[in-house]
């Protein structure tokens, strides 16, 4: 098949492009602003593709929320409407943090967040969904991405944080992490593009992770000292919304759907079998 790759140039596309010209199709990076409507569907008629993959984020961007949220929704919107099938990547760790600690593709997403940075993403999390599935289109749902290249690899910002005990943990931190290594994700994608089945589905590991847990292991892995713990009221004002929201408050997600339905399963089951991160 051939494949047009939005967001070729990440860490996920460093992953999926190899991966997808080992399975013999032919793949052709996005090469324009995904937010300039013209130039997007000039580009993909010229390449006619068999299916789009849409993986663009902006979190490197200074208003990465409101950047990716834009391409999420206009951005999905301009793909859409070439008429190609789509298999765009979302988050799964956009769910309210109420339930049970491990929650499905049915459980609903925090569209009501108290912060706006936050609530930003989770309305252009739920168009893209709807917009994708509306069209018969995959959503793939990611975990919290670890390995190689990310904020949680020893030369990342969380990473290299933990390595020098200067990360701060809250107290009570039980929030629950579902995280995937990019090379996984990249493989889900692969099954997505291949099998053509349409729904919503979390690509996550097999071991969804208490913070109390994993913040203190990734710091051994990386050689640094366990991590501070410091109040729950002064949390929030040291660390920022988001981080306390996952420490505390995050759902991990089940990857059971997309076993099922696309025949994939991690190759790393939890956040320590791919080994000191790198």
């Amino acid at each position: 098949m051939r494949v047009l790759v939005a967001g070729a140039t990440g860490v996920l596309g460093r992953a999926l492009l190899p991966l997808l010209r080992e399975r013999g199709h032919d793949v052709v990076p996005l090469g324009v602003d995904l937010l300039d409507r013209a130039a997007v569907l000039d580009a993909v008629r010229s390449a006619a593709p068999d299916v789009v993959v849409h993986q663009a984020s902006a979190l490197r961007h200074p208003r990465a929320f409101e950047q990716t949220a834009l391409l999420r929704t206009i951005g999905t919107d301009t793909l859409l409407a070439t008429g190609v099938r789509l298999v765009a990547h979302s988050i799964a760790f956009a769910t309210a943090p109420a339930g049970d600690a491990v929650l499905d593709e049915d459980a609903p997403l925090y569209l009501d967040a108290p912060d706006a940075g936050w609530a930003t993403t989770t309305a252009a999390v739920a168009t893209l969904e709807a917009a994708t599935l509306a069209a018969s289109g995959t959503v793939l749902r990611l975990g919290v991405l670890c390995g190689p290249g990310t904020q949680y690899a020893a030369d990342g910002a969380i990473g290299a944080a933990l390595a020098r005990g200067r990360y701060r943990r809250p107290e009570g931190a039980d929030g629950v992490t579902s995280f995937v290594h990019a090379e996984d994700a990249a493989r889900a994608t692969v099954l997505a593009v291949e099998t053509a089945v349409p729904g919503t589905f979390n690509i996550t590991d097999d071991s969804p992770a208490v913070a109390a847990e994993w913040l203190p292991g990734l710091a051994a892995l990386l050689g640094g000292p366990p991590p501070r713990t410091i109040p729950a009221d002064m949390a929030e004002r040291l660390l920022g919304w988001f981080p306390v929201h996952q420490l505390t408050r995050l759902r991990g997600a089940s990857n059971d759907r997309a076993r099922q339905a696309l025949g994939w399963k991690p190759r790393y089951p939890d956040w320590r079998s791919a080994g000191p991160p790198g």
